[in-house]
């Protein structure tokens, strides 16, 4: 089946080649000759790598690529894409400097964290000076990315460039002949394409590992998961190797890595941003289907990207995204409420949170209050039976086609876990199932339209709650191949809200003690699941110490820019009521 997925620009069906070998390597030699070939790339600009080797056996690793730079290339990389694009336009950097720094810093991230797989350092050199050449020769700039280094999760389609997504079987038979929708939009803007990121084996993982390139570390506790699947994007964009990147998202794979690394990840509603021209598995499946956005470092990056996707019409060349161009105006807030009233969803009834991600509900809500808007609980519905129906809908053949995919190598210990959800005994859904399941989607959803609406009649404000605050997972980032529950995050994704991640805090095992949040939230005295006994098991301070705190806010349906707007309210009730303490 052809992995490139439902792109739909008119011109060759399949948007990548295959390469043929005479002789089929094993999984190791493949693995071997990826590495090395990488290896080759990056070893092109020695001058970037670490004079020596750090230690396996040393944890937080998150300041050591800035320190290897320049004061100046040190600015650069501490910047948001925001600010950067300004200062390309108004030539206080040349986009060379400025490419050549976040190369440098990517080069490091990557001997510290294992993070990337393509490198594209001396075509995004070239495209930087020919930037620069064009502002210098014409005083205008080429679009509103102008000479922005982007980095691109490895199933996203680069022409030229692997997409192997994880896959032996993919690697080197899936050069792109063409660009995705979203980075041909980015090459108009103006954008520098310069590395592609890791993510998982079958991309349905929330941390990231595969047989290709190994598994990729949280740089601030090594013995962490930065994520999955977007996990090389956050790894590298938490240590300023990258001001922007584009992630996925069909279970949590944009959010889970933002919140594991202290950055802003938005997942809009499916439709809103450009989406084909991704290789993944399950080509053509409709019934539950992934959202691209992006992965940043502040808020107002979210909004950057989200605006210049929609500015050159995307759904001209992708028919079935939405003809609904970003309203800025309310992202700025117009219409917003002066006072919101905001659900929280402390407890989803199967696994309570851990105590740090109950510490950042109840300092975030005591903030808001402080500044005047109104917090009640959201009570929660069905995150279960939500779990088993999405599992159905992302395993609608039986997981036929991952097994197939993967016969060629081992399954990574988080494929193992997702493929032992496999429902229906791994058989395919009859088509007259698939329909019971599509229903049971649709009731689902319109279950909890009525439950929010329901809001109302306990409101002060008479209206419906504006949004829920919710913990992205019920841990901090875990230690490798724990991952085993996601429920907080692909509950939304069956409703296709659109939902944010922003960042908290950190956390430090020395001297803690968590929040009193009895009059909230009073945990059940034994387990209620395998799963809850599972993840309290796991809850040790000295475990999660110097792990990112992050939450989630959820919105209604296609409300991305309200869910924004909203979002500047909350920060701005948290920086001036709230204990600063941010990644």
């Amino acid at each position: 089946m052809s992995p490139d997925g439902d792109y739909c620009q008119q011109n060759d069906a399949s948007g990548y080649k295959e390469t043929m070998i005479e002789r089929q390597p094993d999984w190791q030699e493949i693995s071997a000759r990826k590495s090395r070939d990488r290896q080759v790339l990056l070893d092109q600009y020695r001058e970037w790598h670490l004079p020596q080797r750090i230690p396996i056996s040393r944890k937080d690793v998150s300041t050591i690529p800035t320190s290897q730079l320049s004061p100046r290339e040190f600015e650069i990389v501490h910047q948001d894409a925001t600010s950067l694009v300004q200062h390309l336009r108004n030539r206080r950097y040349t986009a060379v400097e400025v490419t050549r720094a976040f190369c440098h810093v990517a080069t490091v991230a990557q001997e510290l964290t294992n993070c990337l797989t393509e490198v594209m350092f001396t075509e995004a050199l070239e495209r930087a000076a020919e930037l620069d050449e064009h502002l210098k020769a014409t005083g205008q700039v080429v679009g509103p990315l102008h000479g922005l280094p982007v980095s691109i999760k490895d199933h996203v389609l680069v022409k030229g460039h692997d997409t192997s997504t994880g896959y032996i079987a993919w690697a080197y038979n899936t050069v792109a002949t063409k660009d995705a929708v979203v980075v041909d939009v980015l090459r108009k803007a103006g954008a520098v394409l310069y590395v592609k990121t890791a993510n998982p084996q079958t991309l349905l993982s929330l941390e990231t590992n595969n047989n290709i390139y190994g598994r990729t570390l949280n740089p601030f506790n090594r013995t962490l998961t930065p994520g999955g699947s977007s996990g090389g994007e956050s790894a590298l964009i938490a240590l300023h190797g990258s001001p922007m990147g584009l992630g996925t998202d069909i279970g949590g794979s944009i959010r889970i890595p933002a919140a594991y690394m202290g950055l802003y990840g938005l997942k809009g509603s499916v439709g809103r941003m450009p989406h084909a021209g991704l290789m993944g598995s399950h080509d053509g499946m409709d019934a539950i289907i992934g959202a691209l956005g992006p992965i940043a470092t502040s808020a107002r990056d979210l909004s950057l990207f989200c605006r210049v996707m929609l500015e050159y019409s995307p759904w001209l060349v992708e028919p079935p995204l939405f003809e609904m161009p970003w309203k800025q105006n309310v992202v700025d807030g117009e219409g917003i409420p002066k006072k919101l009233s905001i659900a929280i969803l402390w407890d989803d009834g199967v696994v309570a949170p851990h105590p740090p991600i109950l510490d950042a509900l109840k300092h975030t809500k005591d903030a808001l209050v402080a500044a005047g808007h109104e917090v009640l609980p959201w009570i929660p519905v069905d995150h279960q039976e939500v779990w088993d129906l999405i599992v159905k809908l992302y395993f609608l053949d039986g997981g036929e086609e991952y097994r197939e995919t993967m016969k060629g190598e081992p399954w990574v210990p988080q494929t193992e876990w997702i493929m032992s959800q496999v429902p229906n005994e791994g058989k395919p859904f009859t088509v007259e199932e698939i329909f019971k399941l599509n229903l049971a989607r649709e009731a689902f959803r319109s279950n909890i339209a009525s439950h929010w609406n329901a809001t109302q009649l306990r409101t002060t404000t008479g209206r419906q709650v504006d949004a829920i605050l919710s913990p992205v997972a019920s841990t901090l980032a875990p230690p490798h191949d724990t991952t085993c529950w996601w429920g907080y995050s692909s509950y939304w994704n069956l409703l296709d809200f659109p939902a944010v991640v922003f960042p908290t805090g950190r956390f430090s095992s020395q001297n803690y003690t968590p929040s009193d949040v009895s009059e909230e939230f009073i945990p059940h005295a034994g387990a209620r699941n395998k799963v809850e006994e599972i993840v309290r098991k796991q809850w040790s301070p000295e475990t999660y110490d110097n792990a990112c705190i992050g939450l989630q806010l959820i919105g209604r349906r296609l409300n991305e820019e309200k869910l924004l707007g909203m979002l500047r309210v909350v920060e701005d009730a948290v920086r001036t009521f709230g204990a600063e303490n941010v990644c």
